[in-house]
């Protein structure tokens, strides 16, 4: 019994000598968040920040005992200045990787910032064209320009329109989708109005009056933000120009949107993942919405869906880079462009630029205060009503 005692104190300290799993191992990781938390964006920004919650907690369930992860956000007010601010307090902190960001204008002074230091940014909240075109190395996000314009034109083509009036913010990625989205349906041979504003524009029905009047398009696009959204529905309650449908892009078709807008969302159509309220089948999309439900008290939308998925593949490629003991030599951007995963938003790779090849979207349309999946017919979780207008 002294001879077993002795053999087995032994055993203990050789292990912990050479590095056993989850004792000498076992490491804290500390991530770094800057969204906007307040200001315009603060919806989205919620959003974001609650699915990085979910896929934090997920990581420390699934390799308790072993390691943990923590995430340290700070909310930059949708503002450049104080996103890159926010950033580089993030650094000085110590953490290994940045997930977060929303709006293209804030996302590039950030990310800028980021990439000086030689830390990744990963992100689903800017798809400007222009942001992957840098050549940063340490920039990553898992949507694009193309994803969104691919879902808002695939719609419109199996309405058969013929004239399409582009309602859209003069901001950098607004634009960007909106010309895309010109060019695309011209090329159809649809007639489409180009139809700019900024973002100090608080009455729209002047705007919407020249639609009306000038266009007499079968649908109207909406390329803005949510402010921007519930200023051109309002006009157009009033001015009821004679469409078919009203179609807009990113945080329209949202649980929250049809909570706090009723009486304007009934019948528009917006970029969606996810039907409202969700429906899973699959297991790791059930545990993502348990995990949601636990931390909220309320069902994700896509903005949740898209923080969960950068952060779960972020920290995938963290432990990936530190078990080849690169992850403080600059090895995580080498480790994410790796990355071959099925995830709740389909295939994700990244190309040299940093951009996910494979991102492609889905509309849903609000339906008597829920949000049905109607875009592409094979993930559509209902009809789409059409022709039906908002008012």
């Amino acid at each position: 019994m002294v001879r077993m005692t002795g053999l087995m104190t032994a055993a203990v300290a050789l292990t912990l000598a050479l590095g056993a799993p989850g004792v000498a191992d076992a490491k804290d990781y500390l991530l770094g968040s800057q969204l906007p938390l307040s200001g315009n964006l603060a919806r989205v920004g919620q959003g974001m920040s609650e699915g990085i919650a979910v896929a934090v907690d997920l990581a420390n369930k699934q390799y308790a005992g072993k390691h943990t992860f923590k995430v340290t956000t700070i909310d930059d007010e949708t503002s450049p200045a104080k996103g890159v601010a926010a950033v580089e307090k993030l650094i000085a902190q110590g953490v290994v990787a940045l997930t977060g960001g929303y709006g293209s204008n804030i996302i590039g002074p950030a990310s800028e910032a980021a990439q000086k230091a030689g830390m990744v940014y990963m992100t689903s909240g800017g798809v400007t064209p222009d942001l992957t075109g840098r050549g940063y190395k340490t920039f990553f996000r898992i949507n694009n320009t193309e994803g969104y314009a691919k879902a808002m034109i695939g719609l419109l083509g199996d309405m058969q329109v013929k004239k399409v009036s582009v309602v859209y913010l003069n901001k950098e990625a607004t634009s960007n989708l909106a010309k895309q989205v010109q060019a695309d349906l011209t090329a159809k041979g649809v007639t489409v109005g180009m139809h700019e504003f900024d973002g100090a524009t608080s009455d729209f029905k002047p705007l919407l009056n020249k639609v009306k009047l000038q266009d007499r398009p079968d649908a109207i696009a909406m390329v803005g933000y949510e402010n921007d959204y519930v200023g051109v529905l309002r006009a157009a309650k009033v001015l009821k120009p004679d469409v078919k449908a009203v179609v807009g892009v990113w945080s329209l078709a949202t649980a929250q949107m049809a909570k706090e807008f009723p009486d304007l969302m009934e019948n528009v159509y917006g970029t969606s993942m996810l039907p409202y309220p969700v429906e899973f089948t699959q297991p790791e999309a059930i545990e993502f919405s348990k995990t949601y439900a636990r931390l909220f008290n309320k069902e994700p939308d896509y903005l949740g869906q898209f923080g969960y998925v950068q952060t779960k593949l972020l920290i995938e490629a963290v432990l990936r880079a530190d078990e080849a003991g690169t992850l403080d030599k600059g090895g995580l951007a080498d480790e994410l462009r790796k990355t071959d995963a099925q995830t709740l938003i389909g295939r994700v790779t990244f190309d040299e630029k940093g951009d996910n090849p494979n991102f492609s979207h889905r509309m849903g349309q609000h339906q008597q205060g829920k949000v049905v999946l109607v875009w592409p017919p094979e993930a559509a979780n209902g009809k789409m009503n059409f022709p039906a207008r908002p008012w």
